[in-house]
């Protein structure tokens, strides 16, 4: 075990060596509890190459089939990350994406066997992909922030319990921001409690809206709350709060600094609380994510996180061709999205925790919804591909 460990590590330092870093994170980033902030915050100079390096996600089950039998020192339950989802946090945190690669088929030593797989057959094409050890290499990026107004649209049904909970916590961000409640026929008093927010807000100098909905579906509410939005940036908030509002910066950071025109989130990188998400959910969630990437030819880890971002002059473009699709969308997240990519906007994925609801209970059922979702997928793949 000690020979494997000294032969993986000298491996490491002629990795460093060799692509000459100035900073590296060593195999610590599957263990940050919130890799965005963490980079955001690196002390570095101009010019500064940062080296991160990894293990193949490929290698969870043996990796953890090793801790079990001892030969590998147990971990905490590390972030779910792919090449893509590292790159893409290092973009939505500053830094510009230079090189990657693999390394390390042969993690166990064998005199003379070792050193010729690792040094020529792991490098063999499609081989590769199966190597240990993931790097990528990545620089700052020139910061370029333009500030925005910002409209923050809650649909809201038999959420009573959430309302104050929900002013309270989105934090102050942009030049001018607005709070739009869209109230649908609860059974609550949720509309009761929207109300006495809005009496609290004029003697805090906040500005929150609300309206009742007249149609039915969350779908609805947000092209309601959007029809009346002012600001530059429209930004949907699920008043369940299984997104944080802390969250929400985040997602105005890739739109303010040029990173992308639809900020979507993703809730399948960091590990969620026990109750967020049910497994069937979570494997629903990655399937779809899979056939809507391959589909629009962007990437979509998580194509159902409620929270999505944009800008509103993008949004009035959407709304012009919705017809293209039409409208039978009741989550408003594929109206989006197809729209998005129909108007080929860039769309960058925003990892965020997604954290179990405080009060009330979903408004999803997971097979009725999940086979409207299903049947969506087709329309969008003969939409996108079999025209």
């Amino acid at each position: 075990m000690t020979i494997m460990k000294a032969y993986y590590y000298a491996d490491l330092r002629r990795l460093v060596k060799f692509v000459g870093a100035d900073l590296v994170m060593m195999n610590s980033i599957g263990n940050i509890e919130d890799i965005q902030r963490y980079l955001s915050k690196l002390k570095y100079k101009e010019n500064t190459k940062l080296l991160i390096v990894y293990y193949n996600h490929l290698w969870e089950p043996v990796l953890k089939i090793a801790s079990i039998l001892g030969v590998r020192k147990a971990t905490v339950e590390q972030n779910w990350l792919d090449d893509m989802d590292v790159i893409n946090l290092c973009n939505l945190s500053g830094w510009e994406y230079v090189s990657k690669g693999k390394r390390f088929l042969c993690p166990v030593y064998v005199p003379f066997i070792s050193s010729f797989v690792n040094r020529w057959i792991a490098n063999l094409p499609i081989i590769n992909n199966l190597c240990l050890t993931t790097w990528i290499i990545v620089r700052p990026k020139a910061k370029k922030q333009k500030e925005y107004s910002v409209s923050i649209v809650v649909p809201t049904r038999n959420e009573e319990g959430n309302i104050k909970r929900i002013v309270s916590s989105i934090p102050k961000f942009g030049k001018y921001q607005e709070i739009i409640f869209i109230e649908g026929g609860s059974s609550d008093n949720t509309w009761g409690k929207i109300n006495k927010e809005l009496k609290n807000s004029r003697k805090q100098g906040m500005k929150i809206i609300a309206y009742r909905q007249k149609g039915k579906g969350k779908g609805d509410a947000v092209r309601l709350g959007f029809s009346k939005a002012k600001g530059d940036i429209l930004m949907i908030l699920d008043a369940d709060l299984t997104v944080a509002a802390s969250e929400l910066p985040k997602f105005y950071g890739v739109l303010a600094e040029g990173l992308g025109e639809f900020a979507n989130g993703c809730r399948l990188v960091y590990p969620m609380e026990k109750q967020a998400m049910r497994i069937l959910n979570k494997a629903g969630n990655k399937v779809f994510g899979w056939m809507f990437t391959y589909i629009l030819g962007q990437r979509f880890k998580d194509t159902l996180c409620g929270t999505k971002v944009l800008f509103r002059s993008d949004y009035l473009k959407i709304s012009k061709n919705r017809m293209f699709f039409g409208d039978f969308d009741p989550f408003g997240d594929y109206d989006l999205i197809f729209g998005a990519v129909k108007n080929n906007l860039k769309v960058v994925e925003v990892p965020i925790r997604y954290r179990e609801r405080i009060y009330g209970s979903t408004n999803i059922s997971r097979f009725k919804h999940g086979w409207l979702l299903l049947k969506m997928t087709i329309f969008a793949f003969i939409k996108f591909r079999a025209w």
